[in-house]
């Protein structure tokens, strides 16, 4: 079995500052964050399963640590998403899957069966948590749309970041994005406040937005088809 070591996050040159025009946002900021670091918190605007089979290449470098991600999701996804992501959480459905599952068409043929197997153990060991976020008042009557994102070490030392919207760390993307970075031993207000705003989503603690666990939401009709822009991101 291979060991890996984790570099500790303050030990990475950081900028303050990621941009598509001069920049590999991918390789140069979010693979190094990831595979050095053991929890993830991220809040995106939806989720597919691609984006959730490319994280599991940043976990397998941390499966022998306690490591954990934790992602705050909007509550639209595309079809085949949805119908898959549900039975890859219900413990009761993942054994249906027998290693594979089938994409839609138009963007792909099928998960290899070793990502899924991969992935439905990081499930299975609680190493992947998502939660969906449903706008529930007049002051928001759109949907959740919140990109930020924390890492944080073996040293508790924290890297924030806010202005994404890719969650697959795919090193194909092609996105124009910009990424604003910010840490625990240079900015520490900051960062604070980014980890504050995250428990309160995850405990379903803010305003205007009510916080559901994936398998109730779904169970409850309240999950939501997207528009198929949404599935190819």
């Amino acid at each position: 079995m291979v060991v890996f070591i984790l570099m500790a996050l303050r030990d990475l040159s950081l900028k303050q500052e990621y941009r598509s025009d001069r920049d590999n946002v991918v390789s140069e900021f979010f693979i190094p964050c990831l595979t050095n670091s053991i929890q993830y918190d991220r809040t995106i605007e939806f989720i597919s399963v691609k984006s959730l089979s490319t994280l599991t290449f940043g976990l397998e470098n941390i499966q022998d640590h306690h490591s954990k991600i934790r992602l705050v999701s909007g509550h639209r996804f595309g079809t085949s998403d949805l119908n898959s992501i549900v039975k890859l959480f219900d413990q009761h459905k993942t054994s249906r899957l027998n290693g594979r599952l089938n994409l839609d068409n138009k963007f792909g043929n099928f998960i290899r069966d070793s990502k899924i197997r991969q992935l439905q153990k990081i499930i299975e060991d609680f190493k992947l948590e998502i939660k969906v976020a449903i706008p529930n008042s007049e002051y928001v009557d759109g949907v959740f749309e919140e990109r930020m994102g924390i890492f944080r070490d073996v040293n508790d030392d924290v890297v924030a970041f806010s202005g994404t919207s890719n969650v697959t760390f795919d090193a194909e993307n092609r996105n124009f994005e910009s990424v604003d970075v910010f840490t625990s031993w240079d900015d520490k207000s900051r960062v604070d406040t980014k980890i504050k705003n995250f428990e309160n989503l995850w405990t379903n603690k803010t305003n205007y937005v009510e916080i559901y666990d994936l398998i109730y939401a779904d169970k409850k009709n309240l999950l939501k088809y997207t528009t198929e822009w949404a599935v190819y991101t």
